[in-house]
């Protein structure tokens, strides 16, 4: 069997299943167990948050056949095919690669057609802010007064660039980045379940290079693993991230606290031999110092931090 890349493999098929996005996925919860559909929903949020994901959950718990439920059964013909991508009610359009009016003309000639297999016939559209004025004209009246079998579920990182006239027919969802803790939670729990060792300070280091999204965190992880011949070294994500070695960083905290020039003045050399990048340098420097402001009012803001020892050290400095 062929290996399945992590960010696929760990997708999410359930709403309790997904990490962080609470927000979005109680109100889809109450939507669904109360039957207060709505015709057209718009997600949005930086790559790799779970747009299309939760997408896909809500048109299985639509087309479940048990029933309208936010706990769709996962094992019946609609459940799985959806998750292998093979639901013929469920037609998933790239809107990058069919921006051309025809394109959705095509698309919305069959609107009007009942579903051959499911509940609802459901067209979820990936990057819709990429169509043309003319798409979203035409898109604009189907969205107007839909058939009662049809749902509309769209997908943008890019809202600002949607007519308002799209927008106002929408649920509008907005699905935030993700913490670095919640992002580093999950990645020990894919790593635990996959039976593969860990540095934890290397998992703190692929979560904040994620930058808030947990695709590219998996998709990281994976580069990670294959680096490190199998397991996640903290010194082997350090190289191939090409993050600077927080120890120089403290070293030279320490030394503005003691005011020891030779310190500061050896700590840089020591940077500048390795050819790091002085602005990423300073990037993190600010970080640290963001982070130790924080601890020297509020000392609890410092628990759970991998680097909560020296952080911690500086503050009583």
């Amino acid at each position: 069997m062929s290996y399945q890349v992590l960010a696929r493999k760990w997708r999410p098929k359930s709403f309790p299943a997904m990490v962080g996005q609470e927000h979005v996925l109680r109100a889809l919860i109450n939507a669904l167990d109360n039957d207060r559909l709505h015709h057209a929903y718009l997600f949005t949020g930086t790559r790799g948050v779970g747009k299309t994901t939760v997408a896909r959950i809500f048109a299985k718990s639509l087309n479940c056949e048990n029933g309208v439920t936010s706990s769709p059964c996962g094992v019946c013909s609609a459940c799985t095919e959806i998750d292998q991508g093979r639901f013929v009610d469920l037609i998933e359009v790239d809107a990058a690669s069919r921006t051309k009016v025809e394109d959705t003309r095509e698309l919305l000639e069959n609107v009007q057609y009942a579903p051959t297999r499911g509940r609802f016939k459901v067209y979820l559209i990936d990057e819709v802010h990429m169509l043309s004025t003319h798409s979203f004209n035409a898109l604009l009246k189907t969205l107007e007064e839909p058939p009662p079998h049809v749902k509309f579920l769209l997908a943008t990182t890019d809202p600002q660039k949607l007519p308002v006239t799209i927008l106002s027919r929408c649920l509008q969802f907005n699905l935030k980045r993700m913490a670095v803790e919640m992002i580093a939670g999950h990645l020990e729990y894919v790593l635990t379940e996959e039976g593969i060792g860990f540095d934890k300070p290397a998992i703190a280091q692929i979560a904040e290079g994620a930058d808030g999204s947990m695709r590219d965190a998996l998709s990281l992880l994976d580069q990670a693993i294959a680096y490190g011949g199998g397991k996640l070294v903290d010194e082997e994500v350090r190289a191939m991230l090409g993050t600077i070695d927080r120890s120089y960083i403290y070293k030279l905290l320490q030394g503005l606290a003691d005011a020891d020039a030779s310190v500061i003045l050896e700590t840089v050399n020591g940077l500048a031999q390795q050819g790091v990048d002085f602005t990423a340098v300073l990037a993190e420097l600010v970080s640290q110092l963001h982070k130790l402001a924080l601890a020297q009012v509020a000392p609890q803001t410092a628990e759970g931090l991998v680097e909560q020892e020296a952080i911690t050290a500086l503050a009583q400095a």
